[in-house]
Protein backbone atom coordinates (compact mmCIF):
# COMPACT_ATOMS: atom_id res chain seq x y z
CA UNK A 1 0.00 0.00 0.00
CA UNK A 2 1.64 3.37 -1.21
CA UNK A 3 1.02 6.34 0.75
CA UNK A 4 0.44 9.60 -1.29
CA UNK A 5 -0.27 13.26 0.53
CA UNK A 6 -3.17 15.21 -1.01
CA UNK A 7 -1.66 18.66 -0.47
CA UNK A 8 0.01 21.44 -2.38
CA UNK A 9 1.37 23.25 0.51
CA UNK A 10 5.21 23.20 0.68
CA UNK A 11 5.85 22.65 4.08
CA UNK A 12 3.40 19.60 4.67
CA UNK A 13 5.05 17.73 1.45
CA UNK A 14 8.46 18.22 3.03
CA UNK A 15 7.13 17.00 6.62
CA UNK A 16 5.58 14.14 5.00
CA UNK A 17 8.48 13.21 2.73
CA UNK A 18 11.26 13.35 5.79
CA UNK A 19 8.87 11.65 8.26
CA UNK A 20 6.44 9.43 6.66
CA UNK A 21 7.90 8.28 3.67
CA UNK A 22 5.14 8.92 1.43
CA UNK A 23 5.48 7.93 -1.39
CA UNK A 24 3.66 10.42 -3.97
CA UNK A 25 1.44 13.94 -4.19
CA UNK A 26 -1.75 14.03 -5.79
CA UNK A 27 -2.64 18.12 -6.37
CA UNK A 28 -6.32 19.76 -7.66
CA UNK A 29 -7.33 23.01 -7.91
CA UNK A 30 -8.82 23.56 -4.89
CA UNK A 31 -5.35 22.81 -3.18
CA UNK A 32 -3.48 24.82 -4.97
CA UNK A 33 -6.24 27.84 -4.27
CA UNK A 34 -5.49 26.91 -0.66
CA UNK A 35 -1.69 27.48 -1.10
CA UNK A 36 -2.69 31.16 -1.83
CA UNK A 37 0.23 31.35 -4.64
CA UNK A 38 -0.31 31.43 -8.81
CA UNK A 39 -0.73 27.81 -10.25
CA UNK A 40 2.56 27.76 -12.12
CA UNK A 41 4.60 29.31 -8.82
CA UNK A 42 3.32 26.43 -6.91
CA UNK A 43 3.93 23.30 -8.98
CA UNK A 44 7.08 24.81 -10.08
CA UNK A 45 7.95 24.97 -6.24
CA UNK A 46 6.78 21.32 -5.46
CA UNK A 47 9.22 20.03 -8.87
CA UNK A 48 11.91 21.36 -7.11
CA UNK A 49 11.57 20.17 -3.77
CA UNK A 50 10.76 15.80 -5.45
CA UNK A 51 13.91 16.83 -8.03
CA UNK A 52 15.71 14.45 -6.10
CA UNK A 53 13.45 11.24 -6.65
CA UNK A 54 12.50 10.36 -10.17
CA UNK A 55 9.92 7.98 -9.50
CA UNK A 56 8.11 10.07 -6.91
CA UNK A 57 5.31 11.14 -8.79
CA UNK A 58 3.24 14.27 -8.43
CA UNK A 59 -0.30 14.57 -10.00
CA UNK A 60 -1.18 17.91 -11.45
CA UNK A 61 -4.73 18.47 -12.62
CA UNK A 62 -5.59 20.69 -15.88
CA UNK A 63 -7.36 23.83 -16.41
CA UNK A 64 -10.88 22.36 -15.42
CA UNK A 65 -12.65 24.55 -17.90
CA UNK A 66 -11.65 22.51 -20.69
CA UNK A 67 -13.60 20.40 -22.62
CA UNK A 68 -12.10 19.04 -25.50
CA UNK A 69 -9.78 16.13 -26.17
CA UNK A 70 -7.49 18.65 -27.75
CA UNK A 71 -7.17 21.47 -25.93
CA UNK A 72 -6.19 19.11 -23.15
CA UNK A 73 -3.65 17.34 -24.80
CA UNK A 74 -1.70 20.83 -25.11
CA UNK A 75 -2.71 22.57 -21.59
CA UNK A 76 -1.22 18.51 -20.53
CA UNK A 77 2.02 18.25 -22.55
CA UNK A 78 3.01 22.06 -21.59
CA UNK A 79 2.66 20.71 -17.75
CA UNK A 80 4.54 17.82 -18.15
CA UNK A 81 6.90 19.39 -19.49
CA UNK A 82 8.15 21.70 -16.28
CA UNK A 83 8.70 17.77 -14.42
CA UNK A 84 9.33 14.50 -15.17
CA UNK A 85 7.88 13.50 -11.71
CA UNK A 86 4.67 15.32 -12.97
CA UNK A 87 1.81 12.85 -13.38
CA UNK A 88 -1.47 14.77 -15.77
CA UNK A 89 -4.86 14.50 -13.98
CA UNK A 90 -7.73 14.52 -16.33
CA UNK A 91 -11.60 14.37 -15.56
CA UNK A 92 -13.05 11.09 -15.72
CA UNK A 93 -15.12 12.24 -19.14
CA UNK A 94 -14.88 11.28 -22.95
CA UNK A 95 -12.88 14.16 -23.68
CA UNK A 96 -10.69 13.38 -20.73
CA UNK A 97 -10.07 9.84 -21.09
CA UNK A 98 -9.60 10.21 -25.25
CA UNK A 99 -6.67 12.64 -24.20
CA UNK A 100 -5.56 10.45 -21.54
CA UNK A 101 -5.11 7.44 -23.72
CA UNK A 102 -3.23 9.80 -26.33
CA UNK A 103 -1.03 10.91 -23.88
CA UNK A 104 0.00 7.41 -22.47
CA UNK A 105 0.64 6.49 -26.47
CA UNK A 106 3.31 9.55 -26.34
CA UNK A 107 4.96 8.71 -22.81
CA UNK A 108 3.13 11.15 -20.37
CA UNK A 109 1.52 9.55 -17.50
CA UNK A 110 -1.84 10.46 -16.42
CA UNK A 111 -4.40 10.26 -13.54
CA UNK A 112 -7.87 9.83 -14.73
CA UNK A 113 -9.98 11.49 -11.75
CA UNK A 114 -13.41 12.13 -10.24
CA UNK A 115 -14.31 8.59 -10.76
CA UNK A 116 -17.49 7.82 -9.12
CA UNK A 117 -18.35 4.49 -10.11
CA UNK A 118 -16.91 0.90 -11.30
CA UNK A 119 -17.37 1.57 -14.76
CA UNK A 120 -16.03 4.98 -15.07
CA UNK A 121 -12.75 2.62 -13.61
CA UNK A 122 -13.17 0.85 -16.59
CA UNK A 123 -12.48 3.09 -18.98
CA UNK A 124 -8.87 4.28 -17.35
CA UNK A 125 -7.98 0.65 -17.09
CA UNK A 126 -8.56 0.06 -20.30
CA UNK A 127 -6.31 3.00 -22.20
CA UNK A 128 -4.05 2.46 -19.58
CA UNK A 129 -3.58 5.24 -17.64
CA UNK A 130 -1.22 5.02 -15.10
CA UNK A 131 -3.40 5.94 -12.09
CA UNK A 132 -7.14 5.94 -11.64
CA UNK A 133 -8.57 7.82 -8.97
CA UNK A 134 -12.26 7.04 -7.31
CA UNK A 135 -13.06 9.44 -4.95
CA UNK A 136 -14.64 8.05 -1.27
CA UNK A 137 -15.74 10.70 0.68
CA UNK A 138 -18.21 12.41 -1.22
CA UNK A 139 -20.19 9.34 -2.34
CA UNK A 140 -20.40 8.21 1.53
CA UNK A 141 -21.25 11.67 2.83
CA UNK A 142 -24.22 11.21 0.33
CA UNK A 143 -24.87 8.15 2.25
CA UNK A 144 -23.37 5.47 -0.02
CA UNK A 145 -21.45 2.60 1.21
CA UNK A 146 -18.40 2.87 -0.15
CA UNK A 147 -17.22 -0.46 0.64
CA UNK A 148 -19.10 -2.56 -2.80
CA UNK A 149 -17.47 0.47 -5.46
CA UNK A 150 -13.89 0.26 -4.44
CA UNK A 151 -14.17 -4.00 -3.96
CA UNK A 152 -15.58 -3.86 -7.80
CA UNK A 153 -13.19 -1.95 -8.87
CA UNK A 154 -10.00 -3.92 -7.51
CA UNK A 155 -11.86 -7.01 -8.57
CA UNK A 156 -12.64 -6.04 -12.23
CA UNK A 157 -9.27 -4.97 -12.26
CA UNK A 158 -7.50 -8.39 -11.59
CA UNK A 159 -9.77 -9.69 -13.81
CA UNK A 160 -8.46 -7.86 -16.44
CA UNK A 161 -5.14 -7.70 -15.40
CA UNK A 162 -4.85 -3.76 -15.66
CA UNK A 163 -2.22 -2.27 -15.30
CA UNK A 164 -3.34 0.90 -14.22
CA UNK A 165 -2.76 1.88 -10.07
CA UNK A 166 -5.89 2.59 -7.71
CA UNK A 167 -5.22 5.61 -5.87
CA UNK A 168 -8.52 5.56 -3.16
CA UNK A 169 -9.17 9.39 -3.01
CA UNK A 170 -10.98 11.86 -0.98
CA UNK A 171 -10.37 10.24 2.24
CA UNK A 172 -11.22 12.17 5.28
CA UNK A 173 -10.38 9.78 8.25
CA UNK A 174 -8.22 7.00 9.05
CA UNK A 175 -10.83 3.98 8.96
CA UNK A 176 -11.23 4.74 5.32
CA UNK A 177 -7.55 4.59 4.77
CA UNK A 178 -7.51 1.07 6.18
CA UNK A 179 -10.65 -0.28 4.61
CA UNK A 180 -9.12 0.70 0.94
CA UNK A 181 -5.98 -1.54 1.64
CA UNK A 182 -7.98 -4.06 3.21
CA UNK A 183 -9.60 -4.36 -0.55
CA UNK A 184 -6.48 -4.17 -2.10
CA UNK A 185 -6.45 -0.86 -3.08
CA UNK A 186 -2.77 0.09 -4.78
CA UNK A 187 -2.77 3.72 -2.88
CA UNK A 188 -4.72 5.93 -0.87
CA UNK A 189 -4.06 9.86 -1.05
CA UNK A 190 -5.17 12.07 2.00
CA UNK A 191 -5.16 15.22 3.12
CA UNK A 192 -1.88 15.87 6.10
CA UNK A 193 -4.25 15.67 9.01
CA UNK A 194 -5.78 12.69 7.99
CA UNK A 195 -2.73 10.75 7.86
CA UNK A 196 -1.23 12.41 10.78
CA UNK A 197 -4.75 11.06 12.40
CA UNK A 198 -3.40 7.51 11.22
CA UNK A 199 -1.16 7.18 13.55
CA UNK A 200 -2.98 7.71 16.87
CA UNK A 201 -5.05 6.50 18.89
CA UNK A 202 -6.46 6.76 22.49
CA UNK A 203 -5.54 3.66 23.72
CA UNK A 204 -2.13 4.51 22.78
CA UNK A 205 -1.95 7.32 24.53
CA UNK A 206 -3.54 5.60 27.40
CA UNK A 207 -0.64 3.40 27.48
CA UNK A 208 1.85 5.74 27.15
CA UNK A 209 0.37 7.49 29.82
CA UNK A 210 0.59 3.92 31.89
CA UNK A 211 4.42 3.64 31.19
CA UNK A 212 5.62 7.14 31.86
CA UNK A 213 4.22 6.63 35.61
CA UNK A 214 5.34 3.34 36.13
CA UNK A 215 9.09 4.70 34.60
CA UNK A 216 9.25 7.72 36.85
CA UNK A 217 8.33 5.33 39.88
CA UNK A 218 11.24 3.19 38.96
CA UNK A 219 14.35 3.65 40.35
CA UNK A 220 16.42 4.23 36.70
CA UNK A 221 19.89 5.33 38.05
CA UNK A 222 22.81 2.93 36.47
CA UNK A 223 24.88 1.30 38.72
Amino acid sequence: MKYFLDSAIIDEIVYARENWKIDGVTTNPRHIMNSRKPFYVVIKEIANIVKDDPNFPVSVEINPHLSKKEEMVEAAKKIAAISPNFVIKLPCIEPGVSAAYQLEKEGIRTNVTLVFSPSQAIQAGRIGAKFVSPFVAWKEEAGENCVPYISEIVQIYKNYNFKTEIIVAALRNARQMAQAAVLGANIVTAGFSVIKSSFDHAFTDRGMKIFQDSWDATDTTEK
